[in-house]
């Protein structure tokens, strides 16, 4: 083996690392993003925030668990953390097909899961973002593509 080859073997093994750890589950929305959607669907509820990156008056904090919360009649932007995803999405599922409610996620791109299966095609409004997100403040771009789903119940 080449110095060469095994210094791309470094790099790429801590690409790998870096790619698919996840030090923190408060991935940012960019505000862009979420302004663009709040135009659309005028927001009324951020059921998965904290108080520093919450998107909508209403919001529910991880002590607060908006898992566990009615989101019933509400327009609701949930950015989820990633770490119990799939949670969040059949939650989103569940409550969005509720009359006079509409539920956006914005999640990273994974049609290979389970929950993308079970609660997102074929059930759902998607529209896959064109390029990688870069959430809040940081220096890199997400190391993932991301979607927008969207769930509307009766009325919406």
């Amino acid at each position: 083996m080449t110095e060469n080859t095994n210094v791309n073997n470094i790099a790429k093994q801590a690409s790998k690392q870096v790619l698919f750890s996840s030090n923190s589950d408060e991935w940012e929305t960019p505000q862009h993003i979420f302004d663009e959607l709040n135009r659309e669907f005028k927001f009324d509820l951020d059921p998965c925030a904290s108080q520093d990156n919450h998107k909508c008056a209403l919001y529910y904090t991880k002590e607060q668990d908006g898992l566990s919360k009615d989101w019933k009649c509400h327009r609701v932007f949930c950015n989820p953390p990633y770490s119990e995803i799939t949670k969040w999405v059949e939650k989103c599922y569940r409550e969005g097909m509720m009359d006079n409610t509409v539920v956006v996620m914005l999640i990273p791109s994974r049609t290979d899961t389970k929950y993308f299966h079970d609660y997102i095609l074929h059930r759902s409004e998607i529209r896959f973002v064109k390029g990688r997100l870069k959430f809040g403040n940081a220096k890199y771009n997400a190391p993932f593509p991301s979607m927008i789903v969207i769930f509307r119940g009766a009325g919406m």
